[in-house]
């Protein structure tokens, strides 16, 4: 009778490990009902998987979003053919402090409506383009530290009654750019403007010297680079937002973070970012 109960306990205690090794092999395997991702957390890379640093390193160059037509941060120049501007001498500082050449870059053309898709579909592996931190746009990409302020202003034809975005009301025609931040801010300071958006700065810019707007809104910095281009127009008012620039990378891309981050502290502490900033925009702002 003992003998039968004693190997009745052992069959028992078999099925349990057997059961046991059964779970956590659905687990680790991602055969359980409930995905293996949930379970740790999403900028957490899987075991032998790699990064975007991993690839940039392995394929010996990095590859980063521009704008093309942005004066002072990021505009191809018609002569040389060659992108120029303060984004662009900060992504090849960037790639000399990651892979110690800042020739070993990569340039493609993104606009505020492209540069996301852009980066979820790995066209590019960060983003260097006058873009803003929002809350909105941090859950779908990772942000550095904040690179450069701004603020949004306006532009407008020398003479114009427009002053300031008090003076924005209805009946005036707003020019704007898709998918820039500046649409959704216009709009919330004066819902009665009416709001034309185009893909690009200089399809906008284009568009307000030709008389089919009153002002064009974005931020202030981008705005002095058109002014600059043409001194028959002027920035007017306060900023009346704050738009502080950061450098984005695919969500979950915690360790090339970490290495932009690294890099912009090397480049503040040595003085560079001080003369990049001079060069494009003028004295750098003291802390």
């Amino acid at each position: 009778m003992m003998s039968r109960k004693w190997n009745f306990m052992l069959m028992l205690v078999t099925i349990i490990a057997l059961t046991g090794c059964a779970s956590t092999t659905s687990i680790s395997g991602g055969e359980s009902s409930t995905p293996a991702a949930s379970t740790v957390p999403s900028t957490t890379k899987p075991a032998g998987g790699t990064t975007v640093l991993d690839e940039i390193k392995s394929r010996g160059k990095v590859v980063v979003g521009v704008k093309y037509d942005t004066k002072l941060f990021g505009l191809k120049n018609p002569t040389g053919g060659e992108v120029e501007g303060f984004d662009i001498d900060i992504a090849k500082a960037l790639a000399k402090e990651i892979l110690g050449d800042e020739k070993k870059i990569e340039f493609k053309e993104v606009t505020s409506k492209t540069r996301i898709p852009m980066l979820d579909n790995k066209e590019i592996d960060m983003i260097v383009a006058t873009m803003t931190i929002t809350e909105e746009r941090m859950k779908q990409v990772e942000f550095s530290q904040v690179y450069f302020k701004a603020g949004q202003s306006l532009l407008v034809k020398k003479g114009s009654p427009i002053k300031s975005v008090a003076d924005v009301k209805k009946g005036t025609k707003v020019l704007a750019v898709k998918g820039a931040t500046s649409v959704a801010n216009i709009k919330a300071k004066s819902p009665d403007a009416t709001i034309l958006e185009f893909d690009n700065y200089q399809d906008a810019f284009s568009a307000l010297k030709a008389g089919q707007g009153d002002t064009l809104t974005t931020d202030n910095a981008i705005l002095y680079g058109m002014m600059e281009q043409d001194k028959n127009f002027e920035v007017v008012g306060e900023p009346f937002t704050d738009e502080p620039y950061g450098i984005a990378m695919k969500k979950g891309e915690t360790t090339l973070q970490a290495a932009v981050n690294d890099g912009l502290k090397k480049l503040e502490s040595s003085g560079q970012y001080a003369k990049i900033y001079e060069k494009w925009i003028g004295k750098a702002p003291s802390k």
